[in-house]
């Protein structure tokens, strides 16, 4: 489970950053939003949700949320490492994938096409960073 949840992380942040550099590109040229752009944030959309699954499985079977329910929050906490991957790294996710899942559907409501890719670069663009900030990098690569 950890190395599916490893391996479709890349999926994520490949298509997280395809969708950002789309809608930057879109919003920055006056484009017109067109299907090729509203399939690229549903599929991110979908990618992360996905992950979001897979993530929580394996959070449940890791042997940090196993050492978790034996010896508490104490030690899980004193660690940078532990901490990151029980609670900083998920925290973050489940915010991003909300800012993806908000942004999805304000770019719905946008009447225009700036205004569609604008939510999608605000919305998807602060998710990015965040994923890119709490991703346990020393286990990923």
């Amino acid at each position: 489970m950890k190395q599916v949840h490893s391996y479709w992380a890349y999926l994520v942040v490949i298509m997280l950053a395809l969708a950002v550099i789309n809608a930057i590109i879109g919003y920055t040229s006056k484009k017109e939003f067109k299907d090729k752009d509203l399939r690229i944030g549903l599929f991110t959309l979908i990618v992360t949700h996905i992950q979001l699954l897979i993530g929580l499985g394996w959070y449940f079977m890791s042997p940090v949320y196993k050492a978790m329910k034996v010896t508490g929050m104490g030690p899980i906490m004193e660690n940078a490492q532990t901490r990151l991957l029980a609670v900083e790294h998920p925290i973050a996710m489940l915010l991003a994938i909300a800012l993806i899942t908000v942004g999805w559907s304000k770019h719905k409501k946008q009447t225009t096409d700036t205004g569609k890719f604008k939510t999608f670069v605000l919305f998807y663009g602060v998710a990015f960073l965040l994923v890119l900030s709490r991703i346990p990098w020393s286990q990923w690569m």
